[in-house]
């Protein structure tokens, strides 16, 4: 996994041994979403359509989607209920670049308000795009340690 920060905004990149048709719908189908991140979705994936991830009991990740641009790029809001990252108060953009047979998929997350928010998101999101490279290749990521809390 690739670790990019520019000091505002979180970047993580990891290399996927699948296409971006493939990848992409792991953003906009609930049922694909649930097999890497969360225990419940709903995805209605359009501009202005909801984003909705119970990622656990506790962290409800709640927004709408941005940009929908199949099978390259995919843009949503993002924050969580009850938390000081509200609900659509962030942006996150994900870029899906072909490399040969593989994707390099880049997630950039914009408009956190501070650095522990930040390392916070970081952490999330390295440990979900690990599961990501494995669930799009068909592979099981299996039990999420973040249900485990």
């Amino acid at each position: 996994m690739d670790v990019k920060a520019d000091g505002t905004a979180v970047v993580r990149e990891v290399l996927v041994d699948a296409q971006p048709e493939t990848i992409f719908s792991f953003f906009t189908d609930p049922q694909k979403m649930v097999r890497w991140k969360g225990m419940n979705a709903k995805l209605d994936a359009r501009p202005g359509g909801l984003y909705s991830v119970d990622v656990t009991q506790q962290a409800l990740a709640r927004g709408e989607y941005v940009e929908i641009d199949p099978p390259r790029r995919v843009v949503f809001t993002f924050g969580w209920e009850g938390a000081p990252v509200a609900p659509g108060s962030s942006t996150v953009e994900i870029d899906l670049i072909p490399e040969g047979s593989k994707t390099l998929v880049r997630l950039t997350h914009r408009g956190l308000p501070n650095d522990a928010e930040r390392a916070s998101h970081a952490d999330g999101w390295e440990h979900y795009l690990s599961r990501l490279a494995i669930a799009a290749t068909g592979g099981d990521p299996g039990p999420d340690k973040n249900l485990q809390q």
